[in-house]
Formats: structure tokens, sequence, C-alpha cells
């Protein structure tokens, strides 16, 4: 364990040494909550939530995110605090009935919300289904992003515009943390459902703009844009803030369409661009100080494109060149 001063750990010890307050640090450590999925879980009134959440998060034992006009809670990943918070919920026992009552209610919390995230997806599920039919296999496509990023263990995952959160999901096993960010709540919704459902605790999202992540620059090892690119009207400045994310020699993995013809996607889909070309891509790489290493295309399966309007999936791969120069920073400076 890290060591901690003893104010901090009076403060810590403080802030957790009240009924509530342990029952919700135990709560958080099945997964980040709300303030109403505390409310419904622990049946005691918002505003005192609230205050307990308060002197938690000030004592540095759990993490605020906010998301519009929600917050999201978590334990803390990181500071003097972070171990002693993890290491106190170890040493609960898991059968004290008020703790079991506890994960009673959660499951059925995380029921309800599991219901309304896949509602929202069903909604829209015929706008993906239909993108599906015109490219190649999924699976196909995943085992080419798995073979890209290799087996190396990487530390921090960044998933810019995670959506479902799929591509958190396919990398889990193979990394320590991965962050999903994505300015649409709904979809933060069930992508935060879909990672709870699957046990991935090493793996989160934010609500946050692709422009502007809420990411400590250099501290990726990944960063991954999948199928975002053709929806924004500058993706070369995606690119190009993706790229301050990255540790020296970290790797941006892009995943979209190669250039085609699809014009109703743009009336239908609000899609911005009709595919990327390798060189395109490169370019805007190589402004943003990465080097493009790889590049895998995916033609639709079994079909001449040239007589039947189908989608290219490309997928190019960037490794980090320099750092300093990417930020603008003179070797001087540096």
């Amino acid at each position: 364990m890290l060591p901690i001063s003893a104010d901090n750990m009076l403060t810590a010890l403080r802030a957790a040494g009240e009924p509530t307050r342990l029952r919700i640090l135990a709560l958080l450590a099945e997964g980040e909550r709300s303030v109403k999925d505390l409310t419904d879980i622990l049946g005691q009134s918002q505003p005192r939530i609230s205050r307990h959440l308060k002197l938690l998060v000030e004592a540095g034992l759990v993490r605020r995110y906010a998301e519009g006009a929600w917050a999201f809670f978590r334990l803390a990943d990181s500071g003097p605090a972070a171990e002693l918070s993890r290491d106190l919920v170890d040493r609960l026992n898991r059968n004290d009935p008020v703790m079991m009552r506890d994960r009673t209610r959660l499951e059925a919390v995380r029921r309800a919300r599991l219901a309304e995230a896949t509602a929202y997806f069903r909604q829209h599920a015929a706008h993906w289904d239909q993108i599906r039919s015109l490219h190649a296999n999924e699976q196909e496509i995943e085992a080419g992003v798995l073979r890209l990023v290799g087996d190396a263990p990487l530390d921090l995952v960044v998933d810019l515009g995670t959506g479902t959160g799929r591509m958190l999901e396919l990398l889990a096993p193979h990394i320590e943390s991965g962050i999903g960010i994505d300015v649409s709540h709904d979809m933060l919704s069930y992508a935060r459902s879909r990672l709870e459902r699957e046990g991935l605790r090493n793996c989160q999202v934010r609500q946050g703009d692709i422009y502007s992540p809420p990411i400590e620059d250099g501290s990726a090892d990944l960063v991954i844009i999948h199928q975002v690119l053709h929806y924004l009207d500058d993706p070369d400045r995606a690119i190009e803030e993706a790229a301050y994310l990255l540790k020296p020699g970290g790797r941006l993995l892009i995943i979209d369409f190669a250039p085609h013809g699809l014009e109703f996607l743009r009336a239908d889909q609000a899609h911005r661009r009709l595919g990327f070309s390798r060189e395109q891509i490169a370019e805007w790489m190589k402004a943003a100080g990465i080097e493009l290493a790889s590049h895998i295309d995916f033609p639709p399966d079994d079909v001449d494109i040239a007589e039947v309007g189908r989608l290219t999936v490309s997928i190019w791969l960037g490794k980090d060149t320099d750092s300093r120069v990417r930020r603008g920073i003179s070797e001087e400076a540096a």
C-alpha cells in the first residue's frame, strides 16, 4: 500500500467510520452508481445520500464524475486514500445481513437500469442493423482489431466515441484500465450497463466531447476511434486531440469506412463523410505526430463492390513518433 499521511488517514477513517458511508463504499466496490441508485438501495433521502458522498469525495475515498445533470460515483482509483478505500471494503464480512440486503437491492437496481438502457438500444437497433448489413462480418473486423493491438499488456486504453462500449469489452482482458468517452447520456447508460453486466470493473465510461476529452494528456497506451470519424465535421481535429492523449510511443487505432458512394447515409444516418482513404488518414496522423504503421481493409463478404453498394471497413494503426513536436514544444524547452 502506498504511504498516506496521518492527516489524510484520519480524514479518510472519519469519513468511512459511519454505517451508511461504509455501506456506500461497499456498494461502489461493485461498480459506479448514481445518487438515485444509492437512494433506491439504501432507502434514504437524496440530500442525505449527497451529504455522505460529499464527505467521501472530500476524503479521497470516492471519485465523482459529472454527466450533464447527473453525477456518478466510484471508489477512487488514485490518490493517497484510494488503496485504503479498497482495503476497508475487502475487510468487510460479505455475509453480514445488512451488506447482503444491500447487494440484493443493488441487483434489482441493475436489472432496472439495464432494462431502460436496452429499451433505448432497441429503439435505435434498426439504424445499426442497417449499417452492419452493408459491411463485413463484425467478428472478422474485431479479430483484426485484436491482431493489430497484440498481446502486450496495456495500462490505459481510451475509447473516444465509445457508443455501446464494445471496444472496451473486446479489449478488457488485455488491459489494466479502459475509459470510454461519449457525448450521449443514453449511449453511456447502455455502455455502463453492458460493462457492468459482463463484470468488467477495469472499464468505465465518462461523458465528454471528442474534441476535448476529459483525459490527462500523455496518459494512454492506446486510443481508439471506432466508427466515429464519419460523423464529424473536423475528423482531423479529432485525430489531433487523440494524439495528445498518447504516451510517447503510444498507439492510435482508427476503425471506419473506406471511401464509398452511398449518399443516402448522409441524409438518413447523419454521416458527414463518405469514408476515408489510406492516404487521408495517414496525412492527418502525420500532422498529429503519428506514423501510420498498419492498414487493413475488410471488404463486404461475397459481394462485387463495383456492382452493389456496400461498405469496406478499414483499420488504421498509428504510432506516436515525437510527442514534444506534436505538442508544439521546442526541443530546447523540452
